[in-house]
């Protein structure tokens, strides 16, 4: 019952143009942010300490554009889910970095998009999925129903999904393997025993090591992509550049420093309300005397 109710309301919602449903996304963020004094916490936490303002006004400004773009996010879910494949492609009205895509394809050794919690990450591996097939690693949702519309929704194209337990990784490995390409979301907070502590904006936070492995085991590009979401509902421009690895130092820093980079790009749109510096389960946190702490904001 949870499931058809789910998605009869994303269907309704899927039927207004985009620009509306950024519109109540915006409100909806708002209001969430107005709700939830927890969220509302590590959103301007999390942002602070990026240090991306030189002043109030400006953290104020990119603080109240980041409470609406996260509203943006989820309602524009219905619309990408459940609009045609074709219709969505049409609204991704350019893609910078292109040519690092068809670069890396002309190379035969597979693809590794890492694709941020930045602007509408939903439709970068849809984009792409029409050029190459692609595996994205994904967690189940933690509500079992939405579990068959993310699915139904994420699944087209040439896009397969994942989970992300040994299972999943191998399907990475085989893809890369027959020169696809593999998608994950490298600022996710790992398992025990798949990250290691490194500095995210100067502050330890625990980081994938899967991408070095899977990079260094096939010799595929990698490629970070992300979609800036236009105002007023007008669509979207996926940037594309490339990230070459140096396997001598240690990856996940090299990662974390090309995140900020991007995220500087466009930093309203940024979910900074992501729990990004969470300790998970079973692993220790940094010492205070690691070189990698920072003072506490």
């Amino acid at each position: 019952m949870a499931n058809l109710l789910f998605k009869t309301l994303f269907r309704l919602l899927a039927l207004l143009p985009l620009g509306m449903l950024h519109g109540l996304g915006a409100l909806f963020g708002r209001l969430t942010y107005a709700a939830s004094a927890q969220y509302a916490a590590r959103t301007r936490e999390n942002l602070r300490q990026a240090h991306l303002a030189t002043d109030a006004t400006q953290y104020q400004n990119i603080l109240s554009a980041t409470v609406a773009e996260t509203g943006k996010s989820l309602t524009e879910l219905a619309w990408i889910w459940m609009r045609p494949y074709d219709e969505v492609l049409d609204k991704v009205r350019e893609c910078i970095g292109l040519e690092h895509i068809e670069a890396a394809q002309a190379r035969g050794k597979g693809i590794i998009f890492l694709t941020p919690h930045l602007g509408c990450f939903e439709i970068s591996a849809l984009y792409a999925a029409q050029r190459v097939p692609i595996t994205v690693l994904y967690r189940p949702p933690k509500l079992g129903f939405l579990e068959d519309v993310m699915r139904s929704g994420r699944e087209r194209g040439r896009a397969r999904l994942a989970k992300a337990d040994v299972g999943g990784v191998r399907l990475l490995y085989k893809a890369l393997k027959r020169g696809e390409a593999i998608g994950l979301l490298p600022d996710q907070v790992p398992s025990q025993g798949e990250g290691e502590w490194v500095n995210f904006f100067a502050r330890p936070a625990y980081t994938m090591t899967l991408v070095g492995r899977l990079a260094e085991s096939s010799n595929a590009t990698v490629l970070i992509a992300y979609s800036e979401r236009l105002p007023r509902g007008q669509g979207y421009v996926i940037h594309v550049e490339p990230l070459p690895l140096d396997f001598a130092a240690p990856v996940p820093q090299q990662i974390n420093a090309a995140l900020e980079r991007v995220i500087r790009a466009c930093p309203a749109q940024y979910l900074w309300s992501y729990n990004r510096y969470k300790i998970p389960r079973g692993v220790s946190a940094p010492t205070p005397h690691s070189p990698l702490s920072t003072p506490a904001l």
